[in-house]
């Protein structure tokens, strides 16, 4: 399977945090809405730094969010979708937990940790989760707990509230025609899986799509188009596609990048285009 590579194109902000030093922006982008996280770079290197080994290896770039727990946490990072086919994503080896490393993060409401598993403290790979909730029990210094958080939310808590809105669906007819947590439908990890609409039995177009990019993507309608812009890749192949249905993957403008921020126009057919902006080299 191809995969693109993703290049780190980063910002600097200064914020009213108490973290000394403002780190990487990273870019969920979800059908939902956008939400961006600043990560921990200096308090939590090793962590930072393997989130981001998968982002830029495009090990995120057909996920979706497997696990949502309204009240509690939204989770990706475990799975992606090629030609309707769900996969496991390819882990890099365990990593080491930092939680006690550099200042301490509590698991409050809008922070980024990585998953594990259950009895083991060093066995993070790919999975991230981000708190819908103050889950400080997540802090707990026993082996099933001391989660590591590695970043926060500085916009788009809308949309954490709009997870926290999600109805769950046990039973037919679905209590709701969108915004379901389809509940036992999968067999664990998938058991808790978030979709769009109520299409039984559910297909990936209804998965709740994560885009993972560095690259702060915007959207914006003027009259009947649609601009994108991003933070280009400097002297790299830049790909704008779009999508009406997270499977199938479309490419509207190929360009060079400047480093610079460029931006493209779309009049779509139908409103309903979701984009993302890959980079090869």
């Amino acid at each position: 399977m191809q995969r693109f590579r993703v290049i780190c194109v980063c910002a600097v902000l200064f914020l009213s945090h108490s973290f000394s030093q403002a780190g990487t922006l990273v870019q969920f982008r979800t059908a939902p809405g956008d939400i961006e996280v600043e990560l921990y770079d200096q308090d939590k290197p090793v962590t930072v730094q393997n989130f981001l080994s998968y982002l830029k290896g495009g090990y995120y770039q057909n996920g979706f969010a497997h696990r949502l727990v309204s009240g509690f946490v939204v989770q990706g990072g475990g799975y992606e979708i090629t030609n309707n086919t769900i996969y496991a994503i390819t882990n890099f080896s365990p990593i080491v937990d930092e939680f006690g490393v550099g200042q301490r993060y509590s698991n409050v409401y809008g922070t980024i940790a990585m998953a594990k598993l259950g009895g083991y403290t060093n066995s993070a790979t790919s999975e991230w989760y981000i708190n819908l909730a103050n889950n400080t029990s997540l802090d707990n210094a026993d082996t099933n707990d001391l989660f590591c958080v590695f970043g926060h939310v500085i916009s788009g808590t809308n949309v954490l509230n709009e997870f926290n809105n999600f109805v769950n669906w046990n039973t037919l007819p679905a209590p709701s025609s969108t915004n379901l947590v389809l509940n036992n439908y999968y067999s664990a990890p998938l058991n808790t899986l978030p979709v769009l609409s109520s299409n039984f039995p559910p297909t990936t177009n209804s998965f709740v799509f994560v885009d993972v990019s560095l690259m702060q993507i915007g959207i914006q309608t003027v009259g009947t188009t649609k601009q994108i812009s991003w933070n280009s890749a400097t002297g790299l192949t830049n790909l704008v596609e779009y999508t009406t249905n997270f499977t199938t993957w479309t490419t509207m403008v190929t360009t060079n990048g400047t480093g610079a921020r460029m931006t493209v126009t779309d009049t779509p057919a139908t409103p309903n285009r979701f984009y993302r902006v890959q980079v090869i080299d």
